[in-house]
């Protein structure tokens, strides 16, 4: 049996997963080491012992050696140039059949003695960045495969934006023809984790967020409300207000703040010329809960986009590595 090797490398971790012929996931390693190293390092050293030492432990674990794996197939921000190889994006629209072709093969002998393909990200535009056009500029790298495993569940015929919360929200723009046609990034996680941990509102809400158990549409959508009328610096101080005053429980401040920071997401998708979205624009949010349903709650509640629906990865495997297996099989790759 021959097999094929997946690698997702992220900001903060690497995962490298195993697949067998018959497509299925039979092992996976981890490792809390990313491209953030290399950029506070100075260099890709812990980065690359990581991929390393994932790889033969995928190997040793499973009783098997390089000469039983096919292929090994790399995405996500290890293509960056903080990464292991800096692959050039593809330029939007994008559809998997071009970022199969894009698909570049690298032999890094210090790292395995297979060659190594990586899958490019994707920008918006190709030409210079002015400050008249700098708005519709946006980049990614990993959501691209990521985007690919969902639009696969979905018709062509229609326009749709995919929600991909995170640390850095991603919302990527998908035409008629199932191609990425422009993203969009914010750092509302981020932005999220400052102001729970790191503000004087912090300990209005406990410094904890929101869970799948403790989730309150009620108190999310009245921050989403108080942010449209105030924006996000007042409605954030309401918070201790609320906390002070009538919300003893501060877990629900914390969703009244989650909706405070999302509102500023939902003017970005309906007005930022890096996407173009419109009314008719089907949204098909992804991620993890409960920010799946928060995304759902908060789109349905602010009502510009006329369908919202929930995208619920039933196969229960990373939609980075089912992307760049997609892709890989279009390629020459497998």
């Amino acid at each position: 049996m021959k097999y094929i090797i997946t690698i997702d490398g992220g900001t903060t971790n690497t995962r490298c997963i195993l697949w067998n012929e018959n497509r299925e996931d039979v092992a996976v390693e981890k490792r809390a080491v990313g491209v953030r190293n290399t950029a506070v390092d100075g260099n890709n050293s812990k980065l690359k012992e990581a991929v390393k030492s994932c790889l033969d432990d995928l190997l040793a674990k499973n009783g098997i050696a390089y000469d039983d794996v096919k292929r090994i197939i790399a995405s996500g921000m290890i293509t960056s140039n903080v990464g292991l190889v800096e692959i050039p994006h593809v330029v939007a629209p994008a559809s998997k059949e071009d970022l199969a072709k894009a698909a570049t093969s690298v032999l890094l002998e210090d790292i395995c003695p297979l060659p190594i393909w990586f899958i490019p990200g994707v920008k918006n535009y190709g030409g210079e960045i002015t400050l008249e056009n700098f708005e519709a500029m946006d980049i990614m790298r990993g959501e691209e495969v990521e985007s690919v495993a969902i639009i696969e569940n979905y018709p062509r015929g229609k326009e749709y934006l995919l929600v991909l919360p995170g640390s850095h929200t991603k919302f990527v723009m998908v035409d008629k023809e199932g191609r990425m046609t422009g993203c969009l990034t914010t750092i509302s996680g981020e932005l999220l984790s400052s102001i729970t941990n790191d503000t004087i509102i912090a300990d209005a809400l406990g410094r904890q967020y929101v869970e799948k158990d403790t989730y309150d549409k009620e108190k999310l959508l009245l921050g989403y409300d108080t942010a449209q009328r105030s924006g996000i610096g007042r409605s954030c101080f309401s918070g201790r207000i609320l906390n002070q005053f009538t919300l003893k429980e501060k877990i629900k401040v914390a969703n009244f703040i989650t909706g405070v920071v999302l509102q500023n997401d939902v003017v970005a998708i309906k007005n930022s010329t890096a996407l173009n979205t419109t009314p008719e624009t089907t949204v098909i949010v992804g991620g993890k809960e409960p920010l799946r349903t928060i995304f759902v709650d908060i789109l349905e509640h602010d009502g510009h986009f006329a369908k919202v629906e929930c995208f619920e990865n039933l196969e229960n495997k990373p939609l980075s590595a089912m992307g760049a297996y997609m892709i890989a099989d279009l390629s020459s790759v497998l």
